[in-house]
């Protein structure tokens, strides 16, 4: 078991594959869902949930396509 001293050095990794199992939800691929392993899923804007049991997966692509998700601000003349 590690002490504080021990956990304090260790730095925290920003690598997303070191962390371990990151389960989201990927369009156009078949996606079986953690809890139950059923392929139903009802999609909304943020995350996806199992038709089933009701277990909801992030989606990987959030916000990324789409009309009107990038705005400009245009600088106004002073």
């Amino acid at each position: 078991m590690l002490s504080c001293a021990e956990a304090d050095k260790r730095a925290f990794h920003l690598d997303l594959a070191s962390r371990g199992l990151h389960v989201v939800y990927r369009r156009g691929e078949v996606n079986h869902c953690p809890g139950c392993g059923r392929t139903h899923w009802y999609i909304g804007r943020l995350s996806a949930e199992c038709g089933f049991c009701g277990a909801a997966l992030a989606l990987v692509d959030t916000g990324m396509t789409g009309t009107g998700v990038l705005r400009r601000h245009l600088a106004q003349a002073a």
